[in-house]
């Protein structure tokens, strides 16, 4: 039995017919309430498992058909104890034993006596294949109606041939067809175009960026309350993995060189952070410590992340992609969200100092004296001084998002922040952003490296972390000097040195105070992390 399946010992019973169940309102009732609620708060894809479930609502459905089954995409609002919802995208299908794909049930049902199990009809081959059909089939014009397909200009499938769920589930599920694309099915859901179906779709069929997946199609709801994406199709690359796991093998493969190359840290050469470095311009001792490929891998990585910002801030017609100034408008959007969330660590911190010990114990302790100082920095963004633009930006972008293929990389995932509204993930922000969070992932991936192998590096806490910090300026100088060089070579406005320096450090510090309240909330003995990454900001 599958670990999400719910044990039932008798059917639920409903005097309908499938094929009307969502008309019926006893059904809708018993659905959303005794059969849902049980089964929506084990999924991985769930995102309410900190909240106190108030109930579930069934908001709209749509009905799709095979030849030979009836399914619904079901719309479900999930209302929480503490005064907020969030919705959802459930696709739904009732079989009877011998045609079930999977043991992965919802629940037993009796519909109009004709015995069965309510599944994820993600889980029924003969729902995935309607997808890709109905995808590879789809009209320009679709009129009105309620769930609409759109095929991609470079989508020349013509048949469907295989599909299968691609590895772990996170937020929302993929599946793969035809080992040559993949369909993200979106889970969680929101009353407008999701970023990420807008972004790939932009950056490969308006701007042809070559290194993200290839828009190949899509799934909306066209509901009363605006248009939904349901599923973003694009094309499957080729990969080793992500860029995360790439990373810890390089720096775990830096770290073992102390050892056996004999190399003492403390003569190891220093520079300061933001240092723009050219690969001649790195000391011959740290190319002989770290190794030349891991620099030209950092080299390709600032190169493609800064062709995407290009690309994303170089159109002159589409408004939501068309660069902007700074205003008071945005200092005061930017100002309110980061002083609540500063607020909201404040108290985090503030409660949890009793899961601490040692050098993060120290740390936070460090970091309540210096609370003013930080506060005060973000309160310091004085948007008259800014010479440069905003553009839409991938939002979350760290190591996880990267894909590896070959000696290249691909950038995916545009959906932004989790923790941000839909509204403010579509708001114009600096590039400079994204570039701070992903040196966030390189120090991340460099601590995680320590503290993944604490007995492997003979060698005391202290100078490891040493010559952690060491090891982070000279990745984020190589990073920035191609960088920069690349966007302002293409005349994408990110300001002068002193102005990428500001903005940097302040995206930065908001990036390491975000972290601080998942560390200390599912890993407290990580936050030193992101203690650590404000510190060194701060310099206190």
């Amino acid at each position: 039995m599958n670990e999400n399946q719910e044990t039932f010992t008798t059917p639920f019973e409903f005097n309908v017919d499938w094929k009307e169940a969502f008309e019926n309102e006893d059904f809708v009732k018993v659905f959303s309430s005794d059969i849902l609620e049980n089964y929506i708060i084990n999924k991985r894809w769930y995102g309410g498992k900190a909240s106190t479930l108030k109930y579930i609502e069934v908001i709209d459905y749509f009905r799709i058909s095979s030849k030979n089954n009836t399914y619904y995409g079901v719309l479900l609002e999930v209302n929480f104890k503490e005064a907020f919802y969030q919705h959802y995208f459930m696709p739904l299908s009732f079989m009877a034993e011998e045609e079930l794909d999977t043991n992965t049930i919802i629940a037993p049902v009796k519909m109009k006596k004709q015995e069965g199990y309510l599944v994820d009809a993600l889980h029924q081959e003969d729902f995935r294949k309607l997808l890709f059909d109905s995808i590879i089939n789809a009209k320009e014009s679709q009129g009105t109606l309620k769930v609409v397909f759109h095929k991609g200009k470079g989508l020349l499938e013509t048949e469907y041939k295989s599909s299968r769920f691609m590895g772990v589930e996170q937020s929302n599920t993929s599946i793969i067809y035809n080992d040559n694309f993949v369909l993200k099915i979106f889970r969680r859901i929101y009353v407008s175009t999701n970023p990420d179906y807008e972004i790939n779709r932009f950056l490969t069929e308006r701007m042809d960026f070559r290194n993200t997946p290839a828009y190949m199609g899509s799934m909306s709801s066209n509901l009363a309350e605006g248009n939904i994406t349901l599923g973003l199709m694009q094309e499957l690359v080729p990969n080793q993995g992500d860029a995360w796991k790439f990373m810890l093998e390089e720096i775990d493969g830096v770290f073992c060189n102390l050892q056996s190359k004999k190399i003492k840290i403390e003569k190891l050469p220093q520079v300061e952070l933001f240092t723009r470095l050219k690969i001649k311009e790195i000391p011959p001792e740290i190319i002989d410590w770290a190794g030349l490929s891991l620099f030209l891998r950092i080299q390709t990585l600032a190169r493609r992340t800064a062709e995407m910002h290009i690309a994303l801030g170089s159109d002159i017609h589409d408004t939501a992609f068309t660069p902007t100034t700074y205003n008071g408008d945005y200092t005061v959007w930017l100002k309110n969200r980061l002083l609540y969330q500063f607020q909201n660590r404040l108290n985090i911190i503030e409660n949890s100092l009793h899961k601490l010990d040692g050098l993060a114990l120290d740390l936070a302790h460090q970091f309540l004296e210096n609370k003013k100082a930080v506060r005060k920095h973000f309160i310091d963004f004085d948007w008259t001084k800014m010479k440069s633009e905003r553009i839409r930006i991938h939002g979350d972008y760290h190591l996880g998002q990267v894909l590896v293929s070959g000696d290249d990389f691909y950038l995916l995932d545009f959906e932004g922040e989790p923790e941000s509204t839909i509204r403010d993930r579509k708001v114009k922000q600096p590039p400079l952003k994204d570039v701070a969070g992903m040196f966030r992932s390189f120090h991340y991936a460099i601590y995680a490296t320590i503290f993944n192998n604490k007995d492997k590096y003979p060698y005391d806490q202290d100078e490891l972390f040493k010559a952690a910090e060491l090891l982070f300026n000279y990745i984020v100088g190589t990073f920035l000097e191609t960088y920069i060089e690349k966007v302002q070579s293409e005349n994408l406005n990110i300001g002068y040195s002193h102005e990428i320096e500001f903005l940097l450090r302040y995206c930065l510090l908001e990036k390491a105070v975000y972290e601080l309240g998942y560390e200390l909330n599912s890993r407290p003995r990580w936050a030193v992390i992101p203690l650590r990454g404000i510190q060194s900001i701060m310099g206190y």
